[in-house]
C-alpha cells in the first residue's frame, strides 16, 4: 500500500505538533479500517468517524485486549512476537510485530535523540527476570543497542553482580563513557551487595520489582541507588509490551516522549474524558509507530503532565497485574 509506506516514512520525521495530529488521524483511520479488534472497539462506543477531527478525540484501546485477542492491523505473519512477563498471575499480552526493522529504527532514533550514538557508550545490561524468558521486546533492544555499542565490554549479566561490579570499577577506573541499564530490583540486590562509587555513571532503571520485593515510591529507590553508586541522579526508562517506543527520565521521573509518541491523561471514573495538565488519572498513549498493531492505548498505568511537557508515572491501577516497565508506586 504506497499510502501506508509514505505514512511510515513521516512518523520518525515528525516535527511539528500539526504534523502530529495529521499523521494521528491518518492511522486511525486506516487502523478502524483494517484492524478487526479495534474497529468492533471503536464502534462499540458509537463514535462518528468523520468527526474525529483532533488525535485527542481518538478512542482508545485497553491494554487488556493484547491479552484475550489478536489486535492486528491487516493481515500478516509476524516476523516477531513480543510477550509481557505476566507476574501478578492475570495473562501475558502478545504484540505481533510484522517488520522487526520498524521497531528497531523507534528505539535507535528515540536512544539517539535523548543519548546520542550507542557507539558512544559501554552498554551494560542487568536484566534477570527479562533474559530468563522468551519474548521480551525490552531484551531484543538492549541486544540491538549492546551490539551498536561496538564495545567488547557492552553485554548482559544475570546474577553475577560481583563480576559486574568489578566490571564498573574498572571502566570508571579508565575514565570510559558507560550507561548501565538495569530492572529496579536488580539494581537494588546490585547496591546492596556491590556498591561502586561511579559518579559519571549512567544508571538508568528499566522496570518495576516483578513480583521480587515490595514496591518502593521513587524517590526512596532513587535515593538508595544515588547512594550506592554516588550518582547526581537516576535515568529511568517507561515502555511495554504493547508498545514500539519508549519514553526516557533523566532524573527526578520526569519522563520525555519522542515525536512520534504522545501521553494523554483520563479521568479514572470517565476514561472517555481527558485531564488538564496537572491532573492525575490513566495514562492513555499514541505510538504512531504502532502502525500495524494499534497506535491508541489505554494502559493501566496512572500518571499527570507536568507543566513543562513532561510527564510522570505515579503508579498503576490496584487490580492491573505488576508488568510493564517503571511501575513504581507513589
Amino acid at each position: 500500500m504506497p499510502q501506508l509506506d509514505l505514512l511510515k516514512k513521516r512518523i520518525f520525521s515528525i516535527s511539528s505538533l500539526k504534523e502530529f495530529n495529521e499523521i494521528a488521524l491518518q492511522l486511525f483511520r486506516y487502523q478502524y479500517k483494517n484492524n478487526a479488534v479495534y474497529h468492533s472497539f471503536v464502534d462499540g462506543l458509537h463514535v462518528r468517524i468523520s468527526e474525529v477531527r483532533h488525535f485527542s478525540k481518538i478512542p482508545f484501546l485497553p491494554v487488556e485486549f493484547f491479552k484475550d485477542h489478536k489486535v492486528i492491523t491487516g493481515d500478516f505473519e509476524p516476523e516477531i512476537i513480543f510477550t509481557s512477563s505476566g507476574t501478578g498471575g492475570s495473562g501475558t499480552s502478545r504484540h505481533f510485530v510484522k517488520e522487526r526493522s520498524l521497531y528497531e529504527e523507534s528505539f535507535q532514533k528515540t536512544f539517539e535523540l535523548f543519548f546520542g550514538k550507542p557507539k558512544e557508550y559501554i552498554i551494560l545490561a542487568l536484566l534477570p527476570s527479562y533474559l530468563e524468558r522468551e519474548g521480551s521486546s525490552l531484551v531484543y533492544m538492549t541486544e540491538k543497542l549492546i551490539a551498536l555499542s561496538g564495545h567488547r565490554e557492552s553485554g548482559f549479566y544475570l546474577h553475577d553482580y560481583e563480576k559486574l561490579a568489578g566490571m564498573l570499577k574498572k571502566l570508571r577506573d579508565e575514565n570510559r563513557k558507560v550507561m548501565l541499564l538495569g530492572v529496579t530490583y536488580a539494581l537494588l540486590e546490585l547496591a546492596e551487595e556491590y556498591p561502586v562509587d561511579f559518579p559519571e555513571l549512567i544508571l538508568m532503571e528499566t522496570g518495576g520489582m516483578k513480583g521480587k520485593r515490595k514496591e518502593m515510591i521513587r524517590e526512596e529507590l532513587h535515593e538508595i541507588l544515588i547512594n550506592a553508586f554516588r550518582v547526581p541522579k537516576v535515568y529511568s526508562e517507561y515502555g511495554m509490551t504493547e508498545l514500539l517506543s519508549q519514553a526516557y527520565s533523566k532524573g527526578e521521573g520526569k519522563f520525555v516522549t519522542p515525536p512520534w509518541m504522545k501521553v494523554l491523561i483520563r479521568d479514572t471514573n470517565d476514561p472517555l474524558t481527558l485531564l488538564p495538565d496537572g491532573k492525575a488519572g490513566g495514562i492513555n498513549i499514541i505510538d504512531l509507530a504502532n502502525i500495524h498493531s494499534c497506535a491508541f492505548l489505554a494502559t493501566q498505568d496512572l500518571g499527570k503532565i507536568l507543566p513543562d511537557v513532561n510527564f510522570e508515572v505515579l503508579g498503576r491501577f490496584d487490580n492491573s497485574d505488576v508488568r510493564g516497565c517503571n511501575l513504581l508506586v507513589q
